[in-house]
């Protein structure tokens, strides 16, 4: 498993729109396109809010888009130093052998981990796929245990992996909920690798030609668009987990995804995809709120070397609110009083309640920006006289 970078801030961010999606989107009123998708989730990552939700609980196969999950480990193993991208690694007869989307290894080569990840990535090879499970891990059955882990630990609690490429495997299964959580965290966690979903053709050198040219159609449609992955098996037909971000004045990058599963065709997924998107970057504004590590509001600290304690957060306050409503929202802060020192940079204290006129959206955390020591035994005890009469 991954070390625990999440911050409080994050889990509490991540959490908040896992459990409280449909709420969310009865706050925000634009209606969805209709979608010739069995299910579908939009979400805005840069303001962390899902907008739009069709089924999303509904058990799916992920075929191919399983290799989201295998991506996260290997990035976090090379972010780790466990493996290096120039590192090369065998080819076994199981990796050789596997059915489906290759990019046509054999055990007479050592692959460079950096054309496996495009082999998986760009082409989608399960024989790339196998052999970055083995070399991450030692075995699959190993790395498959890795991944379930991984999806317990983010919080994807109706996805069970049986493999790490995708083939049909009976309990073999996610959601589109947890698709997006694990789309989102890979994006944020390893933002480094994203680059590669964005690779158009790959071909290792000495292999055929065939299979050479990404499936997700949208980057050859859409200038936005930079990932992320797509799926496809006879049983759970064709799903796409797109990934785009468009520069916005006042904003900067607004990164948009959206996950699609079950549609009729490889045309399909791309238009419902391309549909989706463009919705939510028309039906809603994003607004920033307060820059990273702004304080939003300064309350007075009892019994600490400082007067006061800054409260903000790490990562830029956006929020995405329905088209031309910006004037209607309003925020409100609210932390518990007294505040009494010590207070650690990061600690969570209170939170901002965003509101579009008296309508409750969400709130989000509000974090230590600046640590508050305890004051002296003088200055403390003088706090207690104060606090007393207050």
């Amino acid at each position: 498993m991954t070390n625990e970078r999440m911050n409080a801030f994050s889990k509490f961010w991540i959490g908040a729109w896992l459990a409280a999606a449909s709420w969310c989107i009865q706050a925000q009123m634009p209606e969805a396109p209709e979608m010739a998708v069995k299910a579908y989730l939009l979400m805005d990552v840069t303001a962390n809010q899902v907008l739009a939700i069709k089924n999303p609980d509904m058990p799916v196969e992920p075929a191919s888009l399983t290799k989201l999950m295998t991506a996260y480990l290997v990035f976090d193993a090379l972010k780790n130093r466990k493996i290096d991208l120039k590192q090369s690694l065998p080819v076994s007869e199981r990796a050789w052998k596997m059915p489906g989307s290759r990019m046509f290894i054999d055990p007479k080569m050592k692959v460079p981990v950096e054309d496996l990840l495009k082999g998986m990535i760009v082409q989608s090879g399960n024989d790339a796929t196998v052999a970055l499970a083995e070399g991450v891990a030692g075995s699959v059955e190993r790395f498959v245990q890795l991944m379930n882990e991984q999806a317990v630990f983010l919080g994807m609690r109706s996805t069970l992996y049986k493999n790490p490429e995708g083939l049909t495997a009976p309990g073999h299964t996610t959601t589109a909920r947890d698709l997006g959580l694990l789309a989102t965290r890979l994006m944020r966690d390893f933002p480094e690798y994203v680059p590669y979903y964005a690779i158009k053709k790959y071909r290792y050198e000495g292999t055929p030609a065939a299979n050479d040219t990404n499936r997700n159609l949208l980057l050859f449609r859409d200038a936005s668009v930079d990932g992320l992955k797509t799926g496809h098996t006879q049983s759970a037909g064709y799903g796409l987990v797109a990934s785009a971000k468009r520069e916005l004045p006042n904003v900067g990058t607004r990164r948009l995804l959206s996950v699609v599963l079950g549609a009729e065709s490889e045309n399909a997924r791309a238009n419902e995809s391309q549909k989706l998107l463009n919705w939510g970057y028309s039906a809603f504004d994003a607004v920033k709120l307060f820059d990273a590590n702004q304080a939003v509001v300064m309350p007075p600290v009892w019994k600490g070397e400082q007067p006061v304690l800054k409260l903000g957060s790490a990562r830029p306050l956006v929020v995405a609110i329905p088209a031309g409503s910006a004037a209607q929202l309003k925020t409100q802060v609210v932390r518990p009083d007294p505040l009494v020192a010590p207070f650690a940079k990061g600690q969570t204290v209170g939170s901002l309640k965003v509101l579009q006129g008296e309508k409750a959206l969400f709130e989000v955390p509000l974090q230590v920006l600046e640590p508050v020591e305890q004051a002296g035994v003088l200055g403390r005890a003088w706090d207690a006289v104060r606090l007393w009469i207050k």
